[in-house]
């Protein structure tokens, strides 16, 4: 994580870092248009460029409660798996250096965010949650569906 770069956005509040090697960009988001029995965190699909992005509400993906969104109508574009995603988020906030290799998230955050979170790095904008990519990707259900295999 040293000097690895790093995009910080604000999701429920926390600063949380994603690999600038995982994102593509950071676009206005404009229509979402809803896909009827998709899963609660996928808000729907958005167009870029004649390209479609599934639209994942950070929010619910992690399992927390809906909320209204604020004002920044910004979206993060990732890839994964051959797809392309558009991440809502409260606020995108810097990009910046890894200071810090990740460590143990000191008191954690509950179990939703111990799911998407693979530590705590420290960062040139302050510290920050790790998030895995595909976790978050995957919504909360992914929990469900592992304790279900275990049982």
């Amino acid at each position: 994580m040293i000097g690895e770069l790093l995009v910080v956005a604000r999701i429920a509040g926390r600063a949380c870092a994603l690999s600038a090697l995982d994102v593509k960009s950071v676009i206005e988001i404009g229509t979402v248009t809803p896909i009827p029995r998709a899963p609660v965190w996928i808000a729907g699909i958005t167009a870029l460029r004649s390209q479609a992005l599934t639209v994942i509400d950070c929010r619910r993906a992690i399992g927390l409660p809906e909320s209204e969104w604020p004002t920044d109508h910004r979206a993060i574009v990732v890839a994964e798996g051959g797809h392309s995603y558009a991440l809502l988020v409260d606020a995108i906030d810097d990009i910046t250096t890894g200071a810090s290799e990740a460590g143990q998230v000191p008191g954690g955050f509950g179990p939703e965010w111990s799911r998407i979170a693979t530590g705590m790095v420290e960062t040139m904008a302050g510290p920050a949650l790790l998030v895995d990519l595909g976790a978050l990707l995957a919504g909360p259900d992914a929990i469900r569906q592992e304790i279900e295999a275990v049982v």
